[in-house]
């Protein structure tokens, strides 16, 4: 048995998934849904950093990953904002994930760094119009020599 041939597929709802909890991440703390902001039930305030911004990034990044749009460049925004999120909010209350409940940075921080160098797999937009695009772009004929 193959087993590369599920490394596209595993990778494109390896993605979904974590654009999917990160979208609903954001969502949560924009628009209080699912339990609000830390569970309080409440939105954070618009604007309010850093809190409304990470919200922000959560939703909009979670969604172009969710659907592999612009999957490299939102993927790298959203580990960058997960690696930000640990470093000054977890980490300053102890060093390990494990004593600071900076694991779910950690998490996404490091899922979404993954995502941004595999790409979006086989199943993505991206891919999609990448596909379309070489379909449509005439070929390019191979340069002649000039006769002397």
């Amino acid at each position: 048995m193959n087993a590369d041939r599920f490394a596209q597929p595993v990778l494109s709802l390896f993605r979904m998934v974590i654009g999917l909890l990160f979208l609903l991440h954001g969502a949560s703390s924009l628009f209080g849904l699912f339990g609000g902001a830390r569970g309080s039930g409440n939105a954070v305030p618009i604007g309010e950093w850093p809190g409304w911004w990470a919200a922000l990034i959560q939703a909009a990044c979670g969604a172009l990953v969710l659907v592999g749009l612009f999957t490299r460049p939102a993927a790298l925004l959203a580990s960058g904002s997960m690696a930000y999120a640990y470093f000054v909010v977890h980490q300053p209350e102890a060093l390990l994930p494990l004593r600071n409940n900076g694991e779910l940075s950690v998490l996404f921080c490091w899922s979404f760094f993954l995502i941004a160098v595999l790409g979006p797999g086989r199943y993505a937009l991206d891919t999609l119009f990448r596909q379309r695009r070489a379909a449509l772009a005439p070929e390019v004929a191979e340069p002649r020599p000039v006769p002397a």
